[in-house]
């Protein structure tokens, strides 16, 4: 089923040079069928957006700011989001944004059983993170190229961003879920671990740790037996199937 999304973007809060990424990266869980982007655009540091809006086919949204120090894109945004919602002709929103004053949104759509993703910088305060279903940090999304873009004011080369370390924390994570889904011989489907993985923690990502997926970094960390067997009914297919090492019993010295 392909899902249609209303993507909704904050431009005071997110840079411009990755909107290519985003909208490849949103393409993988649905079409984005409403595109848009709020932001007063007589502010110069908006232009930056101009030609990328006319590559991505997004609607720039005309938000003057009226009072200093507050940010009036966030009402907007908030209103055309509710209204999307009740014309019923979206299956989901993509709130891009590294604003937790988008928490409460994010929370009040799924209520309404819609499936929320969310894209912002790793400096994202966790409540919005925790809000969404799944949320995307606009830097892993910079691996997919390095060319150079004449259109960037700002980072005119692609860099690669650094990369997580895994810790022992997110390791935990997988463990608990393993445990969570697994038979009496302790093995449990990856997919519904990955599933159960995403519902626990939303920002998690193979990515942020250098991997394009989550079997290379289960592997990675010699933590975790990996098996492969042929699907039910297609034995062309193969389903993966994970389980937790049991950990390596000490021996002691007998005096």
């Amino acid at each position: 089923m392909n899902l249609n999304f209303a993507v909704l973007i904050d431009g005071d809060n997110i840079p411009s040079a990755y909107v290519k990424e985003m909208m490849e990266e949103i393409a993988k869980y649905g079409n984005p069928t409403i595109k848009r982007i709020y932001g007063d655009w007589t502010k110069p540091h908006l232009n930056k957006w101009k030609n990328v809006l006319l590559e991505n086919a997004i609607t720039p949204i005309q938000q003057y700011g009226y009072t200093v120090g507050k940010n009036a894109t966030d009402s907007a945004m908030i209103i055309d989001a509710m209204d999307i919602l009740y014309s019923g002709k979206v299956d989901g929103f993509c709130i891009v944004s590294s604003d937790s004053d988008f928490t409460r949104l994010a929370t009040r759509l799924r209520e309404a059983r819609m499936q929320v993703i969310g894209i912002g910088e790793k400096k994202t305060p966790n409540p919005f993170i925790v809000a969404c279903d799944k949320f995307i940090y606009i830097e892993i999304l910079r691996t997919r190229t390095d060319e150079k873009d004449e259109n960037e004011t700002e980072d005119k080369v692609r860099t690669k961003p650094s990369v997580d370390k895994i810790t022992a924390k997110e390791i935990s994570l997988i463990q608990s879920s393993i445990s969570d889904l697994s038979d009496e011989d302790g093995w449990a489907f990856l997919g519904d671990v990955g599933s159960l993985i995403q519902k626990k923690s939303p920002n998690f990502d193979s990515r942020n740790y250098g991997f394009p997926k989550l079997t290379p970094l289960l592997k990675s960390t010699d933590r975790f037996e990996i098996e492969q067997r042929d699907a039910p009914n297609n034995p062309r297919y193969k389903h993966i199937y994970i389980k937790n090492k049991e950990k390596k019993r000490s021996r002691g010295r007998k005096k």
